[in-house]
């Protein structure tokens, strides 16, 4: 059965790529926060500065934001408006998708409100359109994006999280989904060509770690550079390597994962390294680790017999903003010195 947040994000179309992705979302965030009375707006409403805007969790727990369960009809359909704004189909497709196990969590575990399906909460910080800097986040058990714009031309895009439980769905009306599906079978594919190519390096490790390393820690740090670089990779290899990242770079809309992709290239991609530890067979435990000169990627299918999916992408600067926050302050002093 489709709950009403399940059939907003399956219906809202996608936003037109030429219109401006930064007007959206301040166009979106005020007409969301106008929609709310007071006592509504003060759990969604956030000043920039506030320490929950860094608060970057993506296990079931107590969240602050203001929740779709609290929400009237009109407010859902503003909420999504706003994260109509980023994600793309593909993206609003699997947080959909993690909406619905989350529900299979309920049955299967008879603890409604601990899986509660309508505990996603949307949360906005400083005032939209501030010319230094506000940002969003849309946030619940294994789904959490969070977005900052900066001087009103730039947005960061991460931390960015999606987990699956199951992550196969083995029985009833959904039997059969796989919501990471992708991130899984190409970087399988990746890690076995490169086998099959005598390129022993990339298999790092027989046996795969309990859980992705970067966590729900608010800096992430770069990590051991495990595995192949893309620079001893041939072009098709290449190809494929890329085709992954954009796996997580498209959970947004075109134009901001253009722009992802971008940094990407201007860091070196040549510099990226993919590695992999544990088994190459689904339905076996498996960890594997992108990592760039500014970004992360790891995955990690260990829990519940294997069958329990982590798939996160973050920066080592860049998330929440930092980098971008650093250098728009650094600009500004530089402009105003010269006077």
């Amino acid at each position: 059965m489709k709950t009403p947040l399940l059939a907003l994000l399956l219906t809202l179309p996608l936003a037109a790529d030429e219109l401006s992705a930064i007007a959206e979302m301040k166009s979106a965030a005020d007409a969301f926060l106008g929609s709310l009375d007071e006592t509504k707006r003060s759990k969604a409403a956030f000043p920039f500065e506030s320490d929950q805007r860094e608060n970057f969790k993506f296990t079931p727990q107590t969240r602050t934001g203001l929740p779709f369960k609290e929400m009237d009809e009109a407010q859902k359909a503003a909420a999504m408006k706003l994260i109509e704004t980023a994600l793309s189909d593909k993206g609003k497709l699997k947080a959909s998708q993690v909406i619905i196990l989350e529900g299979l969590l309920a049955e299967k575990e008879k603890n409604p409100t601990y899986r509660d399906n309508t505990k996603y909460y949307v949360s906005i910080f400083g005032k939209p359109g501030d010319e230094k800097a506000w940002g969003w986040k849309f946030e619940g058990h294994h789904f959490a994006v969070n977005y900052t714009v900066i001087a009103g031309k730039e947005v960061a895009t991460t931390p960015s999280f999606i987990g699956a439980n199951p992550g196969e769905v083995t029985e009833g009306q959904h039997k059969g989904l796989r919501i990471l599906k992708a991130e899984e079978e190409l970087a399988m594919a990746l890690a076995n060509v490169l086998l099959e190519g005598g390129k022993a390096a990339v298999k790092f490790s027989d046996k795969a770690p309990a859980e992705i390393f970067s966590a729900e820690n608010r800096k992430a740090t770069a990590l051991e550079a495990v595995g192949l670089p893309a620079s001893e990779m041939t072009a098709e290899q290449k190809s494929a390597l890329r085709t992954l990242i954009s796996e997580y770079t498209g959970r947004n809309r075109k134009v901001l994962a253009d722009d992802d992709m971008k940094k990407i290239d201007d860091a070196g991609f040549d510099k990226i390294t993919f590695g992999w530890a544990g088994s190459l067979k689904r339905g076996e435990a498996w960890y594997y680790r992108v990592q760039g000169p500014t970004f992360l990627m790891e995955a990690a299918n260990t829990q519940n017999n294997a069958n329990h999916i982590h798939a996160t992408w973050r920066s080592f600067e860049g998330d929440f903003g930092r980098d971008m926050m650093a250098e728009h302050y650094k600009q500004h002093e530089k402009d105003h010195g010269d006077h």
